[in-house]
């Protein structure tokens, strides 16, 4: 679910690749009803549940990135997800990104996100 606050924030945002920040952002949206999204370490976070699972990492202002991890308390095990586009790269047992870069490359992976983003959250929750 959209909300205001994110609605804002990237009203505001002066980013180069704000077109490709607001794909990703319908992309992740798209993935799940229960998703519900805010803004988190000043980038849009997505979560189920009360956890973020999903979080945008936007610095430096000509790139972007989508973290995904299990949220702030450490957990135990590794997560395994399907990822037949071989977006992730693991940066531990249970959190990986995924480097956008462009808003050229954010409109082409879309469909790869929603289903990458569906995985994780089946995975994790």
């Amino acid at each position: 679910m959209s909300t205001a606050e994110v609605d804002a924030y990237l009203d505001s945002l002066v980013h180069a690749e704000l077109a490709g920040i607001r794909s990703l952002r319908s992309a992740v949206l798209a993935a799940d009803d229960r998703i519900v999204e805010r803004i988190k370490w000043n980038a849009p976070s997505f979560g189920v549940g009360g956890d973020d699972l999903v979080t945008m990492r936007l610095a430096p202002r000509d790139a972007f990135q989508l973290v995904f991890h299990r949220g702030v308390a450490k957990q135990a095990g590794a997560v395994t997800v399907d990822d037949p586009a071989g977006l992730l790269a693991w940066r531990s047992v249970d959190r990986a990104v995924v480097d956008i870069r462009t808003s050229a490359r954010a409109a082409e992976l879309a469909p790869a996100i929603t289903a990458l983003v569906r995985a994780w959250i089946a995975a994790v929750s």
